[in-house]
């Protein structure tokens, strides 16, 4: 139980550091908006970037059963929250699609990656980008489409949607740091130590920059909305997600001990930015995504902790 204190502890004292340098006036939104861009812009691209040119692939792994076991859960918690948006809640089916995004994207670069790095080390490299890799493409593809086809529009350009959707990803940092890896280490070329020391540097400020970043962000998210689908997308988020997520891993892909803790990690990580930008892009949902995200992340301590202490147990050596 120590050993999970003292993972949680620095991460969840970075988020509250942030928090507090926002609230007492120390740092402004400003400096704090300019933070959570370095972090994806720079830091967490060369994190990132030097994994996919260093990490090994251990005997017997497989992307395909990593993204299965991540993704085929996310695709039935996504249709138990538009279920539970529609005859639950009694909420509009636009609001299902935002809903369904605050269950399921979880802040896995700000909170998932410090986490992972912190509990299974260099080891959980090659996992966090196999999963990094779908996503936001995934997630806020899924999303649009959804919402598209439940708002009554005549003006919707499909092509258009597409080419959206297509450019936001080809500029992406994360998607064009996982490529620009894959492809380097193609090469076979391996890094200088000089450029290899500058990247491994930016790397390193990329998970207390995030930490910090993030909770200079909560200020600007409140608790409102409705309290049942605030509770809705805690309990799938929190708890339904990384159970899921563990039956997959652990049971039916059996995926390496790492691995496995990854994917779960992630699935247990609070509703992030992400999904309150698209509630804010459509106007659905948006009091009450804000308020997940809030309530969420102060949830998480309590949830990480007992997902952490029970793969402590599962994986004893690990």
């Amino acid at each position: 139980m120590y050993d999970v204190v003292l993972i949680v502890a620095p991460v969840f004292g970075l988020i509250m550091l942030g928090f507090l340098l926002s609230k007492l006036s120390i740092m402004s939104e400003q400096a704090g908006s300019g933070l959570a861009e370095f972090v994806f812009v720079a830091a967490v691209p060369a994190l990132l970037f030097r994994m996919m040119v260093t990490a090994d692939m251990p005997e017997g792994a497989s992307p395909l059963a990593m993204w299965g076991s991540f993704y085929f859960a996310a695709a039935i918690l996504w249709a138990t929250a538009t279920l539970a948006t529609r005859f639950v809640l009694r909420r509009s089916a636009r609001d299902g699609a935002a809903i369904a995004m605050g269950s399921t994207f979880g802040n896995i670069v700000m909170l998932g990656i410090p986490l992972a790095f912190d509990r299974f080390g260099p080891e959980a490299a090659t996992p966090i980008a196999i999963i990094i890799s779908l996503s936001s493409p995934l997630f806020w593809s899924m999303a649009t489409v959804q919402i598209e086809l439940v708002t009554e529009r005549e003006d919707v350009s499909w092509v258009r949607q597409a080419q959206e959707l297509f450019m936001s990803l080809v500029k992406n940092p994360l998607i064009i740091s996982l490529v620009a890896g894959l492809a380097w280490r193609a090469t076979g070329l391996g890094l200088h130590p000089i450029p290899d020391k500058m990247i491994s540097l930016l790397g390193q400020a990329a998970i207390p920059a995030a930490l910090v970043a993030l909770g200079l962000g909560l200020t600007a998210f409140r608790i409102q909305g409705q309290l049942p689908t605030v509770a809705v997308i805690c309990t799938l988020s929190l708890a339904v997600f990384p159970a899921l997520v563990w039956i997959m891993a652990f049971y039916v892909f059996t995926l390496p001990p790492v691995w496995a803790g990854v994917a779960v990690l992630f699935a247990a990580c609070p509703p992030g930015a992400n999904a309150f930008l698209f509630a804010s892009r459509y106007e659905a949902a948006k009091g009450s995504i804000s308020a997940a995200v809030a309530l969420g992340t102060a949830l998480s301590i309590v949830s990480v902790t007992i997902i952490l202490v029970l793969l402590s147990k599962l994986l004893p050596g690990v």
